[in-house]
C-alpha cells in the first residue's frame, strides 16, 4: 500500500516543476549557494504540493478513470489504494508543503497557496469546463515559475511568463488531442469537456499556439533589455532548439500517438532529451561564459 501511495503521488510527473528553476538560471545566480539551496527547496516543496493534488485528482475521478485504458490501472482506481488512506496523505502533504512554504519568502508561500487554490477550483469546476480546463493547467506551469523567482527575490521576466504559459497551453491541448483520439465514443464518459472538442478544433488551437510560441521566444531572444540584461546576442542561437523541440512534439503527437503523457516524451524520447541538453548547453554557455 506505500508502494502504491508513491506510485499516486507521480514522481516521474514532478519533472514539471523544473520550471522553479527558470528564476534561478535566466536570472544569472545559478552559481550562488544560497540561491540555488532556497530554489531546491522550492522546487522539493511544489514536488509535495503537486504529489498532494495528484492524489487529490485520482480520489475524485476515480470512477471516470475506470473508463480509461491507462489511467484504470492507478491505485485508487483500481482499488489498490483506499481513498481513506489517500485522503488523509493528500492533506498531510499539503498542510507541510504551505507550512513549510512560508520559510522561504511571503510571495512564494502565497503563490504555493494559489496554487493549491486553483487546483481545488480545477479539479471540481474547470476541468469540465472547455478552454478554461486548459487555460487552468497552463496557468499552473506559470506558477510554478513565478514562485521559483519568488523563493530567491528576483524579478523574472514577462517574456519567459508569457513563453511558459504559451509552451504550457501547447502541451495541454496536445494532452486533450490525446484524450480525445484515443477514447473516440468514450471520452464524455472519462472527461465532460473533451464532448466540446475535435480533433480538427484542437489542431487549430494548437496550430495558433505552436506560431505563438515561437515567436514569443525569438522575440524574447532579440528583446533590447534582453540582450542588455545578458551583455549578448547569442541566446538567438538557441532557437533552432526551441523549433526542434516543438516540432518533434508535435511529429510525435500525430504521428505516433504520443502526448498524453508529455514527462514520457521528455525522459525517454532521445532526440528530444538530446535537443533539450543542447538547448540548456547553449543556455549555459549565454548566461554563465561571457
Amino acid at each position: 500500500m506505500f508502494l502504491a501511495l508513491i506510485e499516486t503521488m507521480r514522481p516521474r510527473q514532478w519533472t514539471k516543476n523544473f520550471f522553479v528553476f527558470a528564476g534561478i538560471i535566466f536570472s544569472q545566480r545559478l552559481l550562488d549557494v544560497t540561491a540555488v539551496i532556497e530554489s531546491v527547496a522550492a522546487f522539493c516543496l511544489f514536488c509535495l504540493l503537486s504529489s498532494a493534488v495528484y492524489i487529490l485528482n485520482d480520489i475524485v475521478d476515480a470512477e471516470k478513470d475506470r473508463e480509461h485504458p491507462r489511467k484504470r490501472t492507478r491505485p485508487i482506481a483500481s482499488g489498490r489504494l483506499p481513498a481513506s488512506i489517500a485522503f488523509p496523505a493528500a492533506l498531510v502533504l499539503a498542510v507541510l508543503g504551505v507550512c513549510l512554504s512560508f520559510l522561504l519568502t511571503l510571495p512564494f508561500a502565497l503563490l504555493s497557496i494559489a496554487y493549491l487554490a486553483l487546483n481545488l477550483l480545477y479539479s471540481f469546476v474547470l476541468k469540465h469546463v472547455v478552454i478554461l480546463d486548459v487555460l487552468a493547467v497552463a496557468i499552473f506551469f506559470v506558477i510554478r515559475a513565478a514562485a521559483g523567482a519568488a523563493a530567491i527575490s528576483v524579478v523574472i521576466s514577462h517574456w519567459l511568463l508569457i513563453c511558459t504559459l504559451l509552451l504550457a497551453l501547447f502541451i495541454a491541448l496536445s494532452k486533450r488531442r490525446h484524450e480525445l483520439v484515443l477514447l473516440e465514443d468514450n471520452a464524455s464518459a472519462h472527461r465532460a469537456s473533451l464532448v466540446e472538442y475535435s480533433p480538427y478544433l484542437l489542431d487549430q488551437m494548437i496550430a495558433v499556439v505552436t506560431a505563438s510560441t515561437l515567436m514569443a521566444y525569438i522575440l524574447y531572444t532579440v528583446d533590447a533589455r534582453t540582450v542588455a540584461e545578458f551583455g549578448s546576442q547569442r541566446l538567438f542561437y538557441t532557437i533552432p532548439c526551441v523549433i526542434f523541440g516543438i516540432f518533434r512534439y508535435l511529429y510525435l503527437v500525430h504521428q505516433k500517438g504520443e502526448g498524453g503523457d508529455p514527462d514520457r516524451i521528455v525522459l525517454s524520447d532521445r532526440p528530444f532529451l538530446v535537443n533539450l541538453l543542447v538547448w540548456v548547453g547553449i543556455v549555459g554557455v549565454v548566461l554563465y561564459l561571457r
